[in-house]
């Protein structure tokens, strides 16, 4: 999705960015909502108001709520597909193995 996005506007991400914050992804806001992403993840209500604040402050109130429902949804997604046991095609590996080399996914799947 975000590839297509990101063609589809005419930005040039750097995935790389998704692994090393200090790296621009190309996107306006992007690295906010990469830094919301981490918050969620770790769920402190301080760190959370302090990236909400900021993600309201750079792209409006509206913005925070399509992310915070693209997060929910994703996140329905991968439940899903795992408790059903849904397996990833290996069509769909061969097809996204240089994203998952560049990211270093397989080096985390190891540990």
């Amino acid at each position: 999705m975000l590839r297509e996005s990101a063609i589809a506007y005419k930005y040039e991400i750097d995935l790389a960015a998704i692994s090393d914050t200090s790296i621009p992804i190309g996107i306006p806001g992007g690295n906010l909502l990469l830094e919301l992403v981490d918050v969620l993840h770790g769920v402190s209500d301080e760190a959370l108001a302090d990236i909400q604040s900021a993600l309201i402050d750079r792209l409006g109130p509206e913005a925070l709520v399509d992310a915070a429902a693209v997060f929910g949804n994703f996140q329905m997604m991968n439940r899903v597909a795992e408790g059903s046991g849904i397996p990833i095609p290996q069509q769909a590996i061969d097809r996204e193995s240089d994203l998952v080399t560049k990211l270093g996914l397989l080096d985390l799947m190891k540990n």
